[in-house]
Parts: C-alpha cells; sequence; structure tokens
C-alpha cells in the first residue's frame, strides 16, 4: 500500500459523509476512535516556582482521535484517514495514572469534538493499493472537495463513486 498526504479540508470530509448518511447512501465503511492517555510531566515541562508538591499533581493528557473511512468491499483497494491529535495540556492526575484506552466513537462525536479550529493538529492521510485503489480514491476525494452527492433516488452510492 502506497500511504500519502491529502490536501482536503477534514470539516469537509466529516460534513460530506454526514449528508451522504442522511440521504441513506452510505456505502462506506466509516469508524471512529479516541485515545486518551495522560502521564507525569517532566521537568524541562514544568514552569518554574511550582513546588514539590504541585509538579506531582500536575500530569499531561494527549487524546488521539482516528476517522477511518473505506469502501464496503476492500478490494477496492484504498483508505482515508482524518486523525486528530489535541494539543497537549497540563491537567490535575489523579492517584493513579490512566492506562491508554481505546474508545468506539460515532461521527457525530469526532466532529464535535475533533473538528474545530484551535483544537489541535489535523491531517487527512490515504492509502492506496494499485491504481485502481488511486483511481477510486480520487472519484471519492472529487465528490467530497465538489460536495457531490447521490441523486435523490439512487440508494446505492456505488453506482455514482465507483
Amino acid at each position: 500500500m502506497e500511504i500519502y498526504p491529502v490536501d482536503t479540508d477534514p470539516e469537509q470530509v466529516i460534513r460530506w459523509l454526514m449528508v451522504e448518511r442522511a440521504r441513506g447512501a452510505y456505502g462506506l465503511q466509516v469508524t471512529a476512535s479516541r485515545i486518551s492517555d495522560s502521564h507525569g510531566l517532566d521537568e524541562s515541562q514544568l514552569e518554574l516556582g511550582l513546588g514539590d508538591e504541585e509538579r506531582e499533581d500536575l500530569s499531561e493528557e494527549v487524546t488521539i482521535a482516528q476517522l477511518e473511512i473505506a469502501p464496503l468491499h476492500t478490494s477496492e483497494g484504498w483508505r482515508l484517514t482524518v486523525s486528530v491529535e489535541d494539543e497537549l495540556h497540563p491537567s490535575e492526575s489523579e492517584e493513579e495514572e490512566e492506562e491508554e484506552e481505546e474508545d468506539e466513537i460515532d461521527l457525530d462525536t469526532f466532529y464535535l469534538e475533533f473538528i474545530r479550529p484551535g483544537h489541535g493538529t489535523v491531517s487527512v492521510i490515504a492509502e492506496v493499493d494499485g491504481p485502481d485503489g488511486v483511481a477510486h480514491l480520487d472519484r471519492l476525494l472529487k465528490a467530497i472537495e465538489t460536495n457531490t452527492h447521490v441523486p435523490e433516488g439512487q440508494p446505492n452510492r456505488r453506482n455514482t463513486l465507483s
């Protein structure tokens, strides 16, 4: 598989998917997840003036969210991933540090929690397998970028985009 970044607005990708879902033309596998991890701050991250007790009470939390979009038939040879790495921020640590845990979330939650200005680093990555995968993904990206949707009365989006 060839992996490369895609210069497509992540918000447009999500909004396009939401419209497709509302129209009942959702011919894609869409899964979203988030992973949160917290760990103690190291000495280089602490501001001067904090006492030992205050330093022990702080930790750093990182949240990574991913939305994977793939065809229903994996033989089409492509996958599109929207990744968000939430900016690191200090928080009060609990007695035990939390372990990384992946939570499955829905498309609406992914949009509301992670796709907004200033919320972190967002990227769109494509994975394709051969020229057919490139062609399928190019058609999908063109539909997303031009906000083209399945015409009314066509329940299967594959007729238009595959």
